[in-house]
């Protein structure tokens, strides 16, 4: 298992998404604005999170990710497992002959490590970012896309002479 800064963005997002939820699918440019994480990069995270059935796409307006499963249900570990492409799970140091004198030692580190991030569910992340006052702002109407009516104008009420003789008339001062 490695935890990179790769993961940490991973995770992130999945909170993001998580918060969100209740209010549809999340799109990549709202995540990437909030959190300033390069849009490319979160688009190349979140293939390898639906390659392994974390999220879900929505296509078209209005469309985004949202979760696959229950929050509940998902573990820290199954996100940062999901973007590292390391598939070798042995955390490893040093050189060759450095690693046979230690592998029980970066393998006990690695399986108490897994373990601690299998016990950490989306949820839990969730609830935590809630108890510090994260806020989620209200949720923004959607625009109606396509065609509709054009207002109409008021129409215009005119106050000034309509001519120059009304013109003259108006500044000349009458006599009384």
């Amino acid at each position: 298992m490695r935890l990179s800064t790769k993961s940490r963005f991973a995770v992130t997002a999945m909170i993001d998404v998580a918060l969100r939820e209740d209010r549809g699918p999340v799109s990549l440019a709202a995540i990437s604005e909030r959190h300033h994480i390069s849009l490319s990069y979160l688009e190349q995270l979140f293939s390898k999170l639906r390659q392994q059935a974390l999220v879900e796409s929505t296509r078209g307006p209005g469309g985004g990710y949202s979760l696959a499963r229950n929050a509940e249900k998902i573990t820290m570990a199954d996100i940062v497992s999901a973007v590292d492409a390391s598939a070798d799970s042995e955390v490893t140091a040093g050189g060759e002959a450095d690693s046979w004198m230690s592998s029980d030692l970066w393998s006990s580190l690695n399986e108490k490590m897994l373990a601690h991030l299998q016990s950490i569910t989306l949820r839990q992340l969730v609830s935590e970012q809630r108890a510090k006052g994260v806020s989620v702002e209200p949720s923004v109407p959607m625009i109606k896309r396509g065609v509709f009516a054009k207002p109409k104008a008021a129409p215009l009420r005119v106050n000034a002479p309509n001519s120059v003789f009304a013109l003259a008339a108006s500044l000349v001062p009458t006599r009384g």
